[in-house]
């Protein structure tokens, strides 16, 4: 199966919201979307929670704000804040999903490979009788 997009509809639940602004939800599903092709391409099954993820992040705070203190208002950004962004779990799960990441195992053997020797065998070599100490 591949990798299908989220829809509004599902960033609403993901985010637990009652009403969601569809126009607005479906942008910030494409910018998570996009953003997560930089990295894997073609995004995997399951890449749907880090779209939902990243998409709910800017979608319920656009400005990436840190700090507030409602009176007298006081804000704090951190410096470069704003915008759509993956986090290291975010990226780790995405090459998770796409099979890379890990540590693994390459086998250079051919499955066509015949286990029995290639080299022709000198029976009169191997007699019944060895030199002293390698019996």
């Amino acid at each position: 199966m591949a990798f299908v997009p989220p829809t509004a509809e599902e960033l609403g639940l993901f985010l637990d919201l009652e009403e969601i602004q569809g126009d607005r939800a479906d942008f910030m599903i494409r910018q998570a979307v996009n953003l997560c092709r930089t990295l894997v391409k073609p995004l995997p099954e399951g890449a749907e929670t880090v779209v939902l993820s990243v998409a709910g992040r800017a979608y319920l705070n656009p400005g990436q704000v840190t700090y507030e203190t409602i009176g007298p208002m006081s804000v704090q950004r951190p410096t470069g804040s704003g915008g759509i962004y993956l986090t290291k779990a975010d990226r780790t799960a995405l090459k998770s999903a796409a099979g890379r990441g890990g540590a693994f195992t390459v086998d250079p053997t051919p499955a066509s490979a015949d286990p029995s020797p290639t080299w022709p065998i000198d029976e009169t070599f191997f007699g019944d009788e060895f030199e002293p100490g390698w019996s």
